[in-house]
């Protein structure tokens, strides 16, 4: 049967798993660039959905979908946002590590160690997340098909990915790893980078429409990630399911 699982991927992620939830640890980036992610999937759904309110549970009774969700990094604050949230990832630690910490944080996320195209397709989710993924898994042909089969008709998929282009090895891969050590060495390959146009292409394949594309860009002074133009390096699109 086809797969999404890369199982050197797994293994490295798994080897981190105790690390998830340590802001100055292998995951300090990911604790840094979570702000602006929520913020943009956010506002892409109260646009969407046409929420004005503000109010603390605005996700309230929307079914979210974490693909990859690692030690939960996304899913608990769209859990404590008001969402129905399942969060699923292919390695076993991450699985225990983000179930370990929802329960000492109160919340109730339903997580799972499955990969997309294991799970119900009877079962739809308003939105999915495939945050920091797709440079990860095996068939990323597979893993967009699963996805469509698991988002309701006018669903949201949000998919932040790395261009491959010369400044994001300059950046993400000599400058992240070899001389801020902010990754480990070897946690991403180039070759695996997606374009935007390639990402849309697969996407609109797959009937999904593409409602808006950013450019996530770290500021160096500042310490924080904004929304840019600028698709060089990291991006986030918005995709509808039609």
């Amino acid at each position: 049967m086809s797969t999404t699982i890369n199982k050197e991927e797994i293994q490295k992620f798994s080897k981190l798993a105790d690390e998830w939830w340590d802001v100055k640890g292998k995951f300090k980036p990911l604790h840094m660039f979570n702000p602006i992610r929520i913020e943009y999937i956010t506002d892409n759904i109260k646009k969407h959905l046409k929420i004005e309110n503000n109010k603390n549970f605005f996700l309230k009774g929307l079914n979210i979908l974490d693909i990859g969700c690692g030690g939960g990094l996304i899913s608990e604050p769209m859990a404590r946002l008001g969402a129905n949230v399942t969060g699923i990832d292919a390695s076993e630690k991450n699985i225990n590590v983000a179930r370990l910490h929802s329960k000492k944080s109160g919340l109730q996320i339903n997580y799972l160690n499955k990969s997309p195209e294991n799970l119900n397709e009877k079962e739809k989710y308003d939105i999915i997340l495939n945050l920091e993924i797709v440079e990860h898994v095996e068939n990323v042909n597979l893993y967009i098909k699963s996805c469509y089969k698991l988002l309701k008709k006018n669903g949201l998929m949000f998919t932040a990915t790395l261009n491959r282009s010369f400044i994001s090895y300059i950046k993400a891969i000599i400058g992240a790893e070899y001389i801020l050590r902010w990754l480990p060495i070897g946690t991403h390959d180039w070759n695996k980078f997606i374009k935007p146009e390639e990402l849309e292409q697969l996407l609109n394949q797959e009937k999904f429409s593409t409602l808006n594309l950013k450019g996530l860009k770290f500021n160096p002074f500042s310490q924080k990630w904004k929304k840019s133009k600028d698709l060089s390096v990291n991006y986030i699109i918005c995709s509808l399911k039609n």
